[in-house]
């Protein structure tokens, strides 16, 4: 069920009521209503991935279990171990099976052996990245007793399949949002009145922004042979912005809806694209994502605790992860490479932490050093989406080498282009409202509040008019693929 579907525009008004009018007395009731509506969103896709959900869940409820009654070291880190590969299993198989495959026959291929391929049909589940790692984070607290294991099985399948956020994030820590399942909640009209700010400009983002770009991003990929230097550089700024608005949109949705049921979940962009180095920009770029791979996998390796060498190392195997984490493709894992290559001279110069608020504060306009400095990381950012968007490491190869030709010096053209220049000056507005809103935790929060009321409705109406009027082709997230 699609965010921005009639589907869910149906959903939502009913479980919300159902939620707040039916169930409000009893918290018990109110989390069996999350764990059906959240059972029903995810069934709308395939009904039959519904079992790897309740497998997870019921695995990891069953670990945390067994480490609530056990001290013993050994049986502790085996029950640690059964979450992790049963976890990692399920995603390995369904997502990289093929790709391991391929890249096993073609290996073989190199010596001049040959392999029949066999290659299953497999469909990657929605979400499975997502919730995978969310119930790993349980485990994981759990066996290093930061969090206490919930006997509480309905609260626990309520964290691990809560619709907001379940198929494409913020991944959630368990720390921050199963106690939240624990208490009894109250309607908060304040708290909703900003879920719905945050909901319409997702909306906004997602439809007008994402969606619009989409159309031009993937007529210029796809044809992308056919185009000069200069059209690809337009194609890589349309897929720029598509990937931007179309994940923290969705990102800005699960947060406002979240909020709708008196739920709080982790900020999960803060106007990256604004950054003025690369650290700044993974600090503010899939936070959830980010600050999972930290804590889960860069501290235990070692963190910043050794000498240099160690420190490049879990930078690069934290960057490649990463890329992988994306998807079953080479172009992630060089993508994420590249990232690790951007940040390693901060790293080495000890200057990966320089630039910690935000830019320009109290400040209308930033510096020329402050512009400079985001105009750089911005361009090293879209270079780098090229490796990303790509069908394959060639076909990145060869829309880079056109970029860097003489035709990048021609006039750019693409079919189109007329309703593009369009979505070119919607992305301007987007950039402008960002920017005004950037001290928030999304774009409009803070704006309008110090206004008079008919003034605010006015500004939010032009939102929801602008949805209306230049709503793009619906797209799927793009996030949904991994």
């Amino acid at each position: 069920m699609l965010f921005n579907s009639i589907d869910f525009a149906i959903f939502l008004p009913i479980v919300f009521l159902m939620y707040w009018f039916v169930a409000n007395k009893n918290l018990k009731v109110q989390n069996v209503l999350i764990v059906l509506a959240s059972y029903v969103f995810y069934g709308w896709w395939d009904w039959r991935f519904l079992s790897l959900i309740l497998f997870s869940t019921l695995v990891d409820y069953s670990v945390g279990q067994g480490l609530r009654t056990s001290d013993d070291k050994q049986k502790r880190k085996l029950l640690l171990w059964v979450s992790i590969v049963v976890n990692l299993g399920l995603l390995g198989f369904f997502k990289y099976y093929n790709f391991f495959q391929e890249n096993f026959i073609e290996a073989f291929s190199f010596f001049g052996k040959q392999i029949q391929p066999n290659s299953l049909n497999i469909i990657l589940p929605v979400g499975i990245s997502f919730y995978t790692f969310q119930t790993l984070s349980y485990t994981i607290d759990v066996y290093r007793k930061r969090l206490e294991p919930t006997k509480d099985f309905i609260a626990f399948a309520a964290f691990v399949s809560f619709f907001p956020q379940l198929v494409a994030g913020p991944i959630e820590r368990a720390t921050n949002l199963l106690p939240q399942f624990y208490k009894k909640r109250h309607f908060d009209y304040h708290k909703a009145v900003d879920g719905v700010k945050q909901i319409l400009w997702g909306l906004f983002k997602k439809v007008v922004i994402a969606d619009n770009c989409a159309e031009y991003a993937n007529e210029i990929f796809n044809n992308s042979a056919d185009y000069s230097g200069s059209t690809l550089v337009l194609g890589a700024l349309f897929f720029t912005f598509q990937i931007y608005g179309d994940f923290s949109g969705y990102s800005d949705i699960a947060i406002g809806t979240s909020r709708l049921f008196g739920f709080n979940l982790m900020q999960n962009f803060a106007f990256p694209y604004f950054s003025r180095d690369i650290a700044e920009f993974w600090r503010r770029w899939h936070i959830s994502l980010s600050t999972w791979f930290r804590d889960y996998l860069y501290i235990p390796l070692g963190g910043s605790r050794g000498g240099m060498a160690m420190k490049v190392r879990n930078t690069f195997i934290i960057f490649i992860v990463s890329g992988f984490w994306h998807g079953a493709n080479w172009t992630f894992i060089i993508w994420g490479a590249l990232n690790a290559i951007y940040f390693l001279p901060l790293l080495l110069s000890n200057k990966n932490r320089q630039n910690i608020d935000i830019v320009a504060k109290d400040r209308i306009l930033p510096n020329i050093k402050e512009f400079i400095s985001m105009l750089i990381t911005f361009a090293l950012t879209v270079l780098a989406w090229v490796f990303f968007r790509a069908d394959s490491l060639s076909h990145a190869w060869s829309y880079l080498k056109e970029i860097f030709s003489a035709s990048i010096l021609k006039f750019p053209y693409f079919v189109g282009i007329r309703y593009g220049l369009v979505v070119v000056l919607l992305v301007v507005l987007f950039i402008v409202i960002e920017w005004w809103g950037r001290a928030g935790k999304y774009g409009i929060e803070k704006i309008g509040l110090n206004w008079n009321r008919p003034l605010r409705w006015l500004f939010y109406f032009a939102i929801g008019m602008c949805i209306i009027l230049f709503a793009g082709r619906e797209q799927e997230f793009i996030y949904f693929q991994f």
